[in-house]
């Protein structure tokens, strides 16, 4: 009797996790730590002497409790883990598109107009921001702040940390077009308040600036007025 009691137990306890690790493997921090919990305290009213108290007596009990408490939330964290990488590594993959299909619109010698519109709509996705705009030959006007090509931004000669504080408020935002230390022009940014973004978002910003001061700096005469 004795025998059969522990296999059953056991089997309880192998469903239990099974339970934790279905819920804890979606990635979601605050459903698997309820499950956790969830199956800590059922295991404990129903399963552990004396029975349907939330009561422990047997210190093997108390450990598979604790045990169930502690895997769950283990997998919890591994999940949420994984769950933010795919997350990151597609991010990634689609930044390398917007990089791929500025680049190839340079290489076919397409209209740099076209191009110019293409990395606006790609600019204000990846920077949240509210509008943006793209200015030929213009720099400085307005004294707004400056996406330098190192990611920081600086508001006059006051560096800011747009890591933590995002992008200034109540001043809008330049990054400079330059193809080869020639000055073409500059994309005019008006940031949704509060927005964050990381470095990796701003130098991909950069990137993309610089693909239009390419195609500026090789586009026909025409496709300039």
């Amino acid at each position: 009797m004795m025998i059969r009691r522990l296999s059953r137990d056991r089997l309880a306890v192998l469903a239990a996790i099974v339970v934790v690790v279905a819920v804890a493997a979606n990635g979601y921090r605050l459903a698997g730590i309820l499950a956790a919990l969830s199956v800590a305290v059922w295991f404990d009213f129903f399963l552990t002497q004396p029975y349907e108290t939330f009561s422990i007596t047997r210190r093997t009990d108390i450990e598979t409790t604790v045990l169930l408490l502690v895997i769950g939330i283990a997998v919890t964290e591994i999940a949420v883990w994984g769950r933010r990488q795919r997350l990151t590594a597609s991010r990634r993959a689609g930044y390398l598109d917007g990089i791929n299909s500025a680049a190839q619109a340079v290489a076919a010698g397409g209209s740099a107009s076209a191009l110019i519109e293409q990395v606006t709509r790609q600019l204000t996705q990846l920077l949240s921001l509210r509008s943006c705009s793209f200015q030929r030959g213009v720099a400085g006007i307005g004294r707004p702040a400056q996406l330098r090509h190192d990611g920081s931004v600086t508001i006059g000669q006051r560096a800011w940390d747009v890591d933590t504080e995002g992008f200034p408020t109540g001043s809008d935002t330049e990054l400079l077009v330059e193809s080869g230390g020639v000055f073409q022009g500059r994309f005019l940014m008006t940031p949704v308040p509060g927005a964050r973004t990381t470095l990796e978002q701003r130098l991909l910003a950069v990137a993309l600036a610089d693909q239009v001061g390419a195609a500026l700096a090789t586009s026909h005469p025409v496709d300039q007025s």
